[in-house]
């Protein structure tokens, strides 16, 4: 079999490599934005974690290990780009200026999603797994026929590219030549499933079978993510079709709050992969190439921990979610068997409350 090495820019030492098919001439001014993006990205993550342990938040699905995916390919797109998300995607949330109030506030349960598509380019989190590539396929699709010059880009994760859904995205997509970019996470876990019992050729590879390039990027090398996905919707404003790009990475934390990694993984591999560490690596060679010190980088830490203690205030002062909404939005019109649950629901609220109430002893 023949597998492609990742396409890379920046070493897992830190150290500046070249690529013959993608490079880039970035100022350091803009390096230091990829890295306080993703510093902030990961203490975001952090504070979600901590929150749902708290009781603030219903679940939390890490992106420990992904910021360079993310932040990278983000960074990539242009202002009427459209991004069709999974629901770990926290790193493209900051930089599509989407409020990640609006984001903890879907995953406390007080809302679906409090941010407008429209106006961020940026759809609402999706937990259907895949099903997000066949929206992002349709919406590129409509740009096309509208002549707008923008992109779409769809992200998903290994798992997803066993989904039907998935697949017709990508037939979609090449026949109708749609203005797409297929961004996979390969974070090498399917919650407990490792990718080579999903797959047995790389992810990318799948791309050829439906008539379209697909490539593989080094993950956790922000500076290669931003090339790769950079050509990539450059190539599908130009009417040239999609591409999938197969970030190679790893789930550093567990699949979500709900979930025990150490119950399937080996703590050998996930330690060699923090080794790898993208936020290391470009902390590295920003120091080495002189464009940053370490007063930058402390100034970084304390704006990202700052920006953790707003957020955790505006979290706890947010309403606790309607327990009983379910039933409001479960039909358009009124529903004898929903009405008998909800009674049932509020029988059973009223039971623990008054259980609540009496002296431990009693209670018991």
């Amino acid at each position: 079999m023949n597998v492609a090495r990742p396409v890379q820019l920046l070493t897992p030492e830190g150290v500046r490599c070249e690529h013959p098919d993608y490079d880039i001439s970035i100022e350091p001014a803009a390096l230091r934005g990829l890295y306080r993006d993703m510093v902030r990205t990961r203490r975001m993550d952090a504070e979600g974690t901590t929150l749902q342990r708290q009781g603030e938040l219903g679940l939390w699905p890490s992106s420990l290990g992904q910021e360079a995916a993310q932040v990278g390919s983000a960074r990539a797109l242009g202002d009427d780009d459209h991004v069709f998300p999974s629901f770990r995607d926290h790193g493209v949330v900051l930089c599509r200026d989407v409020d990640p109030a609006a984001l903890f506030a879907l995953f406390r349960g007080v809302n679906n999603g409090g941010w407008d598509p429209e106006k961020q380019k940026f759809h609402l989190y999706t937990l259907v797994i895949g099903s997000q590539t066949l929206h992002a396929t349709g919406y590129a699709m409509g740009i096309a026929k509208d002549g707008a010059g923008a992109a779409v880009v769809a992200y998903f994760g290994d798992g997803a590219t066993s989904q039907g859904d998935v697949n017709e995205a990508f037939n979609f997509a090449a026949v109708y030549s749609a203005p797409v970019v297929f961004f996979c996470q390969n974070n090498q876990w399917a919650i407990s499933v490792p990718s080579e019992r999903q797959s047995r050729a790389p992810l990318y590879q799948r791309a050829a079978g439906f008539g379209f390039p697909g490539v593989r990027v080094d993950g956790n090398d922000v500076l290669a993510c931003l090339a790769v996905t950079r050509a990539a919707l450059e190539r599908a404003r130009s009417g040239q079709g999609p591409t999938l790009v197969e970030a190679f990475t790893y789930r550093l934390g567990a699949h979500t709050t709900s979930d025990d990694p150490r119950r399937y993984r080996d703590e050998a591999e996930v330690a060699a992969w923090a080794a790898r560490d993208p936020i290391l690596r470009l902390r590295t060679y920003l120091l080495a190439s002189g464009g940053a010190d370490e007063s930058f980088l402390a100034e970084v830490d304390a704006e990202s921990e700052a920006f953790a203690r707003r957020l955790r205030a505006e979290i706890r002062n947010m309403p606790a979610p309607d327990r009983t909404a379910i039933f409001d939005y479960a039909y358009a019109e009124g529903h004898t068997q929903v009405a008998e649950e909800r009674a049932e629901f509020l029988a059973r609220q009223s039971l623990s409350t008054d259980l609540e109430d009496l002296p431990a002893g009693e209670a018991r």
